[in-house]
């Protein structure tokens, strides 16, 4: 209960730094509709002048429990869900994705993430940041929520996928559900970045898997964005550690942003 509080109080102070170099930041929850009687729940975050939205798929189950005044339950240390006010202070729209209303149970999203099913919750999560916003849209996932961003976005055509794609700390080996560099990569025509640490010691993320990623992509943009610093503490498979970029959060949100919106 601690670490939670500490996380959110460090979320918290990341809004209040925001507020007082750009202006007022917007927070707002909102239930989308999706699937018949399925509601898709987001936290929007959303800077004086959003430059473009990023939807952001958190790892793990997923099911982040966003309660309706924007309280997170679960997983308020993902690397996303806490540098969440580091992408909005580069201008950048957030939209933080929690577990459909028929997956609030566990195992939320575990065993979901390549079904028709969440297809359908992204792409309606898309259409409606695409209408309300009028700008670019792109898919953020990290570790378990590269699984999600990579199956909608190779899944996706025309209005129905995103504009651009980041896969942060990627799932590369799977014996349980299927790795991004399985999937049909050579697809994609939209942007890809993918960011990774280089010393991930997560054994289903390592760094010397990468080439099994960056070969598959089809797309004319691509970037690969590596990372050697920060902290690395306790499951490598968890944000403390460097598969969550500790201690150097606001450089990896800062290049990520200047990606994005690069020409």
């Amino acid at each position: 209960m601690v670490h939670r509080s500490l996380t959110i109080a460090a979320m918290l102070l990341l809004a209040v730094g925001v507020t007082h170099a750009h202006g007022q930041m917007t927070q707002h929850v909102v239930d989308i509709p999706t699937r018949p009687g399925v509601t898709q729940r987001v936290l929007v975050l959303t800077p004086p002048v959003a430059k473009a939205v990023v939807i952001l798929l958190a790892g793990g189950h997923g099911g982040l429990q966003i309660n309706s005044s924007g309280a997170i339950q679960w997983g308020g240390n993902n690397f996303l869900v806490r540098s969440n006010a580091l992408f909005v202070e580069q201008g950048l729209q957030t939209i933080l994705v929690d577990a459909p209303s028929d997956r609030q149970t566990p195992s939320y999203l575990s065993g979901f993430r390549q079904t028709g099913k969440h297809l359908a919750d992204i792409q309606a999560v898309i259409a409606w940041s695409r209408e309300q916003s009028g700008l670019p849209v792109w898919l953020m996932g990290t570790s378990r929520g590269t699984q999600s961003a990579a199956f909608v976005a190779t899944e996706s055509v025309g209005q129905n996928g995103p504009d651009g794609l980041v896969l942060s700390s990627t799932v590369l080996t799977d014996n349980q559900e299927r790795p991004v560099p399985d999937m049909p990569l050579d697809r994609l025509r939209i942007p890809v970045l993918v960011v990774h640490h280089e010393l991930d010691g997560c054994r289903i993320c390592a760094f010397s898997d990468m080439p099994r990623l960056i070969d598959k992509l089809g797309t004319p943009r691509r970037q690969l964005l590596s990372f050697t610093g920060g902290e690395n503490q306790g499951d490598p498979c968890k944000a403390a550690a460097y598969h969550g970029y500790n201690g150097i959060e606001r450089e990896v949100a800062q290049r990520i942003a200047a990606w994005i919106l690069g020409p």
